[in-house]
């Protein structure tokens, strides 16, 4: 006789155990930035975690310039960088139960569109670089996540190396150090990461000091290890990656080494290179590079004891202008957003080399996409 038929509750612990398994693949809802021709705001699809498989996107929000967006570390609120009533600024979001976004409010920065926009881990304030301007705003947070009036600080100088890109200052990105203490921001124009020391309690945002980057090479995005030991730097201009040991305590960087993200003969090929976006995968071996132009991510293998970089692939993102990508939560597929050809495609991360492979029919329409954030479902 079966086994399953003469113990039922065998029948019924199978079942639970195949109901669970099924639903043990996470499933995110994907929110794209945009800003281009055909863009209408904010679009919004799901990601299946076991399958890899985008669902159509759609329109979440109607704002103008919803350039990069942020989630509050609570997973409950969205920020975005727009062209706002009383200017270009910031816009507000609570993030509903089936992903609908609904507006709480917006702030103008005062000074500028802002190119990139970041959420303190304390979820107390919003922090935006604005690239044309040269500046950086801080916005305090009400209780509800209602975006306070900004508060903003001025880069100065020019590293005066390449023309037309680094006579004055251009913030690009802002982040934060892993425990909240500095924020962070790589200025393309200076040739520096300008570093500020947080007070949370203003909020406010003190002058600390600089790491320098390599000579003319544009300091763009960044991001820290895992353990929070080392940083990892793309320099858009020279697209390559440069590697910093940080210092927690004291909140300085050492620079260790360059390292190029494509070859000299795959740039001589292309009109036009420059490098846009960085990941680090949650393991911390290895890191993403997107390179426009050549239209691909590079993979490097990294040392998490030493940060020792290594290309070991050059990916096509089947797309134009991968102006940012970015990896789902657990590392295990890799979103890369086109922006000139209005397309997402979704690539396989291998586990133990790093390695990606795309997804066959995985690629979905998304307006002049430029910036890709991932919230639980």
């Amino acid at each position: 006789m079966n086994t399953l038929l003469r113990f039922p509750s065998l029948i019924c612990l199978t079942l639970l155990t195949a109901l669970t398994g099924a639903q043990a693949a996470p499933v995110w809802h994907v929110y794209f930035g945009t800003g281009g021709p055909g863009a209408k705001g904010i679009y919004r699809a799901t990601l299946d975690g076991a399958t890899g498989k985008l669902s159509a996107a759609e329109l979440a929000a109607e704002v103008a310039s919803a350039g990069f967006v942020a989630v509050h570390p609570d997973g409950d609120k969205l920020y975005t960088t727009a062209s706002v009533s009383g200017g270009p600024g910031a816009a507000a979001y609570t993030i509903g139960k089936d992903g609908a976004l609904t507006l709480i409010n917006h702030s103008p920065t005062g000074d500028g569109g802002a190119a990139h926009i970041a959420v303190h881990p304390s979820g107390k304030f919003v922090m935006t670089a604005q690239y044309g301007k040269g500046s950086v705003a801080v916005f305090p947070l009400g209780a509800e996540g209602r975006l306070g009036p900004a508060r903003v600080i001025k880069h100065e100088g020019g590293a005066m190396v390449v023309d037309k890109r680094q006579d004055s200052p251009h913030p690009h990105y802002c982040g934060w150090s892993p425990d909240g203490r500095f924020a962070l921001v790589p200025d393309l124009g200076l040739d520096r990461i300008v570093i500020y020391r947080v007070n949370p309690q203003g909020p406010t945002l003190e002058p600390h000091g600089f790491a320098p980057t390599v000579r003319g090479g544009g300091p763009r995005h960044l991001k820290f290890s895992p353990d929070g030991k080392f940083i990892y730097l793309l320099n858009e201009l020279s697209v390559s990656l440069t590697r910093y040991a940080w210092d927690a305590a004291a909140g300085t960087a050492r620079l260790l080494g360059e390292v190029p993200s494509i070859s000299e003969a795959a740039k001589a090929k292309e009109t036009h290179n420059s490098g846009a976006e960085i990941l680090v995968h949650p393991s911390g071996r290895f890191v993403y590079f997107s390179n426009r132009g050549q239209d691909t991510v590079t993979v490097f293998r990294t040392d998490p004891a030493t940060a020792a970089a290594e290309v070991i692939q050059v990916q096509p993102v089947r797309g134009a202008f991968p102006r940012n990508i970015n990896l789902a939560p657990g590392g295990e597929w890799l979103l890369a957003a086109g922006a000139d050809s209005n397309t997402v495609s979704v690539h396989k991360v291998n586990p133990q080399t790093g390695e990606l492979t795309y997804q066959l029919r995985s690629v979905i329409n998304v307006p002049a996409p430029i910036c890709i954030v991932f919230v639980a479902r």
